[in-house]
């Protein structure tokens, strides 16, 4: 079975972080919801998204299955998708979950809305909005732990650290020294070429994903996940780094989504909960207006390529988007549009050419080249997010 990731409304819901990748590309637990189909399918997936994203996240054209990329797949979804037939599709309560067709047919939601229905009558998690990454996190987290572990041995720890409980696989590569890792209130993978250094506190359930780092005397108190070739540091809880991103240093980040490229200066802080006790609410981009989260814990949510500045405050519930740059004193705004540069003094465009000359800098770093697919994509979302900065 091939399989296409497609995107539904929640590509819109789940802005900014979705501006720069197709729903499916999200990280929640330890591997994006595509990494989990793909896992289960033991094939390649493809993407079924927006034209200026199609370039980098491209759709598998002899494809004959289309599942909803918001969508985090169990064993029992993935049963009733792999027992569709063609011309059925798969739905609960109106929403399409996948529907099978030809091979290389590509159906809109409408048309595929009019094919046999078959229904599904379990409980599945979806990923709808921003504040769902943290907040199923940690049973993401614990359902892939299961899946990538399963049937094999871990690699060994360093008898320099203390292991409470045995729920930990350590992969291949990955280091550890005079550090506390916390099983007994949930799973800790280290994935593979991973460094925890001296001093760091883990409680799990933690994913420390392949090629990142925990710096010295991190504090880690669980359901956080940290993306591939990152460097964290300081006081983390119930976070979702992406990857490709650092928060190198003292200052705390909880009930949070941090994107890809991101960069969190010295002794910045999110509030998580506001001083009255009340519902937090977030941006909403399409209807330009803050949205009851029916939370009263959430912190920051951090688009692709932000970055802000040493001794930073975020308030509780503040949204931070695509290359937003921040810095200066005081508290920012709740909402931070995308290509702002500036902080709580004033706000003001910030240039493609000054941003793609920072990236060009950043990926190489990283050994990588900011190419023209990465120029074209944000080019674009620069576009389209002119009307949120009304500086």
């Amino acid at each position: 079975m091939k399989i296409n990731l497609f995107d539904d409304s929640t590509w819109i819901s789940l802005r900014p972080l979705t501006f720069t990748r197709p729903v499916a590309d999200l990280r929640v637990g330890i591997l994006t919801i595509a990494g989990k189909w793909n896992y289960y399918s033991n094939n390649t997936v493809g993407f079924s998204t927006a034209g200026y994203l199609s370039v980098k996240y491209p759709l598998l054209t002899d494809a004959d299955t289309f599942v909803n990329g918001s969508v985090c797949p169990d064993p029992e979804l993935y049963a009733a998708v792999w027992q569709l037939r063609n011309g059925e599709v798969l739905k609960k309560e109106g929403l399409i979950l996948a529907f099978k067709t030809n091979a290389g047919e590509h159906l809109t939601l409408e048309e595929a809305s009019q094919l046999r229905p078959v229904a599904y009558t379990l409980n599945f998690t979806r990923i709808v909005f921003p504040e769902d990454i943290f907040k199923y996190n940690d049973a993401e987290l614990r359902r892939d732990f299961t899946l990538l572990t399963a049937g094999r041995t871990s690699s060994a720890i360093s008898s320099t650290n203390t292991v409470l409980g045995d729920n930990i696989f350590v992969e291949e590569g990955a280091e550890a020294e005079c550090a506390t890792f916390n099983t007994l209130t949930g799973p800790i993978y280290l994935g593979k070429d991973t460094q925890v250094w001296e001093g760091s506190n883990i409680r799990g359930s933690f994913a420390l994903c392949e090629g990142s780092q925990l710096k010295m005397g991190s504090k880690i108190y669980g359901q956080t996940t940290v993306g591939p070739f990152s460097r964290v540091g300081g006081e983390i809880n119930n976070a979702v780094i992406w990857g490709y991103s650092s928060k190198g240093h003292e200052g705390y980040l909880g009930n949070a989504v941090m994107g890809q490229w991101c960069n969190i200066g010295a002794d910045s802080n999110n509030s998580n909960l506001k001083n009255n006790y009340a519902e937090v609410k977030l941006w909403d981009y399409e209807n330009e207006r803050f949205r009851a989260t029916g939370l009263q814990f959430c912190g920051l949510i951090m688009g692709d390529h932000a970055k802000c500045g040493i001794n930073t405050m975020f308030n509780t519930g503040t949204v931070v988007g695509v290359s937003a740059n921040i810095f200066g004193a005081g508290y920012p705004r709740n909402f931070v549009p995308d290509f702002a540069w500036g902080g709580a003094h004033r706000f003001e465009v910030y240039g493609l050419k000054k941003m793609f000359e920072t990236s060009e800098k950043v990926f190489e770093r990283r050994g990588l080249e900011f190419n023209e697919i990465e120029r074209n994509i944000l080019s674009y979302i620069f576009e389209i997010t002119s009307v949120y900065r009304r500086f």
